[in-house]
């Protein structure tokens, strides 16, 4: 099963924010998150918040886009009773789970929603993920006319070997014929990648990232497998059956990745993102990266409004009760300190390619700079020019920079 909600403070059931919530908020970009927890089947190395038929129990797929509209209508009124400015969706992100399992009317529905609530700002990003063996042509067009402007297939690998240790479905010849559908109903195109995966070479790997860019995708990610504690893949390495991953083999992987993105022209702007141009990169993401707002719909969906962040609780039965009776679906928040919303701020700006304004850091932060420089870990000339930005080797060592920072 996914794993457990934070441990926290308790959420009022109106769902009131703070005042401090506020502050600022017009200087920030709101963007929507709806949380779809269905999946056919459980792959292995996963701990999202996602749930096959048989472990709904009381929940119906088919009552799921209802639900999340009436969360959209609670989260504005929410909004407006706690002070917080009304702000237009710059970005609002379908993710799983699999939201492509529902009917594209419903996803569309949802939608729909966003934007009689919210309103968008003018050239929004919509985005939705999908498998890709969860989509046709048909879909695609409909998601595009719902006002989708994004897709992102999660390919993983184009190695059938890999894919069967990871448990994924998809046929990897069908990501090329997908990615063709979704650019000829006029939807922009991201791939995820894993590397890492046990049993996996370099030369797969190569195969891989070579299969991806043959797509000619707008955007690419690729992330290292990370073994969750609770899943399947966890007890198969604890059993000897797998090996763990090869930190150094990662290693190896991420820079074949890198240089062969490169060469494709996609450029680096956040140490596991790619994109053809600035247009492209995925500006809900950002809104992450740079510590925006967003509101997440759904169950186990997480939330950040100035500095408070909640989750919602966990299973889609008792998120749909929550619905129901018209009370905040959120089973626990907190309210970051000065010294929490600071360590953030470094850890997630630094990981992108325009960095850290060496001015937001503190004295013994910005003392650690030129170490930094001298372990080859930051660039140097973008030090000088005011910015702690991430050479490759930096990017590696993302975390050991950040604790430098921070300590």
């Amino acid at each position: 099963m996914p794993s457990a909600l934070p441990i926290a403070d308790a959420a009022p059931s109106d769902g009131l924010l703070p005042s401090s919530a506020g502050e600022g908020a017009r200087h920030r970009d709101f963007g929507v998150y709806i949380h779809v927890p269905f999946c056919r089947v459980r792959c292995g190395y996963c701990d999202f918040n996602t749930y096959t038929a048989t472990e709904l129990r009381g929940a119906r797929q088919a009552d799921y886009a209802q639900q999340a509209a009436a969360e959209l209508r609670f989260a504005a009124g929410v909004l407006e009773r706690s002070g917080v400015v009304s702000r237009p969706a710059a970005s609002v992100f379908f993710g799983g789970g699999t939201p492509t399992l529902l009917p594209a009317s419903d996803l569309a529905a949802m939608l729909g929603e966003v934007l009689r609530t919210f309103g968008s700002t003018d050239g929004a990003e919509v985005t939705t993920e999908a498998n890709p063996d969860s989509v046709d042509a048909r879909y695609l067009d409909d998601l595009a006319a719902a006002g989708f402007t994004r897709v992102s297939f999660g390919m993983q690998s184009a190695v059938p070997h890999v894919l069967r240790t990871l448990e994924r479905t998809h046929d990897p010849d069908r990501v090329p014929l997908v990615v063709d559908q979704a650019k000829r109903a006029g939807l922009q195109v991201s791939l995820d990648l894993i590397y890492g995966t046990p049993g996996e070479s370099l030369e797969d790997w190569a195969a891989s990232v070579d299969a991806a860019l043959a797509c000619e995708p707008h955007h690419l990610s690729a992330y290292s497998l990370i073994v969750e504690d609770g899943t399947k893949l966890a007890r198969q390495i604890r059993r000897g059956e797998v090996p763990e991953p090869d930190e150094d083999l990662q290693a190896d992987m991420y820079e074949l990745a890198d240089d062969r993105l490169a060469a494709a022209g996609l450029e680096w702007y956040e140490v596991s993102n790619w994109a053809v141009d600035a247009a492209h990169r995925s500006r809900h993401n950002l809104g992450y990266w740079l510590g925006h707002d967003w509101w997440g719909v759904g169950p186990g969906a997480h939330s950040h409004v100035g500095g408070v962040r909640w989750w919602n609780v966990k299973h889609p039965a008792a998120y749909a009760r929550r619905m129901l009776e018209g009370v905040s679906p959120a089973a626990g928040r907190e309210t970051l300190d000065a010294s929490a919303r600071e360590l953030e701020h470094v850890l997630l700006r630094v990981r992108t390619a325009e960095g850290l304004p060496v001015s937001s850091l503190q004295g013994t932060g910005r003392a650690a700079v030129a170490g930094l420089i001298a372990d080859g870990l930051v660039d140097a000339r973008a030090a000088l020019r005011g910015s702690v930005r991430l050479t490759r080797p930096g990017r590696l060592m993302a975390d050991a920079v950040v604790r430098r920072l921070t300590r």
